[in-house]
């Protein structure tokens, strides 16, 4: 009599993007330091030997996570904007999809607070500047001279940042309505109809 031999399957291997999700989600939720190479091999139930087919060290790690984070942050929210014709509503779509990111408000806060980091500094520079342009560049198209397009852009960007740095905090909370009128004030402020 043959004896069946059940097959079992392997566990899915993991890929660079995996980690760099889950490398994502821990800094979201407990900064860059808590970036490391065990606890993200439990987090994705794995043995650390998994994160060295991918990654030579940690540093590379953390170079294709924030890597990740600033293309989806341009793919996700500055390029569908983009296509809005209209620079007012364009600037006012901008503020909604960028109001109810959570996880990146979380990564931008955790990327704020290891700034003077060598790999993390450059990139905040870099998407700062990135996200400013876009809006002065709207302000400019919806009718604002350019001194005042730039400083509209660095109003809102300021207060951006600052809600964000509040939300770690704790502060301010706030119900969804609440929320929802904060936001429709903000844009009435900077972008009267």
């Amino acid at each position: 009599m043959a004896t069946k031999i059940t097959k079992i399957e392997p566990k899915a291997h993991l890929s660079a993007a995996d980690w760099e999700r889950a490398a994502l989600e821990t800094l979201a939720e407990n900064g860059l330091a808590a970036v490391a190479v065990e606890p993200l091999a439990r987090r994705l139930g794995v043995t650390k030997g998994s994160f060295y087919w991918h990654f030579p060290t940690r540093e590379a790690l953390i170079q294709a996570t924030i890597e990740r984070w600033e293309h989806d942050d341009e793919e996700q929210v500055l390029a569908p904007t983009a296509t809005v014709t209209d620079p007012r509503e364009r600037l006012r779509e901008l503020i909604r999809q960028v109001s109810h990111k959570r996880q990146s408000h979380a990564i931008f806060a955790a990327l704020f607070k290891a700034i003077d980091q060598p790999l993390i500094g450059p990139l905040v520079e870099r998407v700062s500047q990135r996200r400013i342009d876009f809006v002065t560049d709207a302000f400019r198209q919806a009718g604002f001279d350019a001194n005042t397009a730039a400083n509209r852009a660095r109003l809102a960007y300021s207060a951006y940042v600052g809600f964000v740095q509040l939300a770690q905090i704790g502060q301010p909370r706030m119900t969804h309505e609440e929320f929802e009128d904060y936001i429709g004030d903000f844009m009435e402020t900077l972008i009267p109809r």
